[in-house]
């Protein structure tokens, strides 16, 4: 896989949206700890490292939300595709998980919990909480009041 676009501290939002919703298939880089935040109509998905994004799943997506310094590489054989998208269906696994959950607080406190694991505390304050609200089903005052409660 070679890299074909880099995201540093101001990420070029639109390009990135441009090329998912275009339909190119890319992974986001496995080696480092970013990831992005797919909004749809209706909820949002997180793609962490080693995912797919783009493809015919993402081209409905409406916006973005990279995180940490995002890289996205090109696969580079069917391999690389097929390993990506394993990758995907597991990230989507792991937030079903908090999504079957029947309180809304413990999934809120579920993806808050996972995401300060991944990600160090700053990005993770960035992150508003309507995107992990969409992530887990629940209303953004939830994601508040589980964030004053950690």
């Amino acid at each position: 896989m070679r890299p074909i676009l880099s995201v540093k501290q101001n990420p070029e939002v639109d390009e990135v949206l441009e090329k998912i919703k275009g339909g190119q298939l890319l992974i986001v880089n496995p080696r480092r700890r970013n990831g992005i935040v797919i909004y749809r109509k209706f909820h949002a998905v997180f793609a962490g490292p080693g995912s797919a994004v783009g493809g015919d799943f993402d081209r409905l997506c409406t916006n973005i939300l990279p995180l940490g310094k995002l890289s996205l590489l090109e696969p580079s054989s069917h391999e690389d595709q097929q390993k990506a998208l394993r990758i995907r269906l597991q990230w989507v696994r792991l937030t079903q998980n908090f999504t079957d959950r029947p309180i809304p607080v413990d999934r809120a406190q579920m993806i808050l919990e996972q995401f300060q694991m991944y990600f160090d505390q700053k990005i993770v304050n960035k992150i508003p909480d309507d995107a992990f609200a969409q992530m887990v089903g629940v209303f953004p005052e939830t994601i508040r009041l589980a964030r004053q409660s950690m």
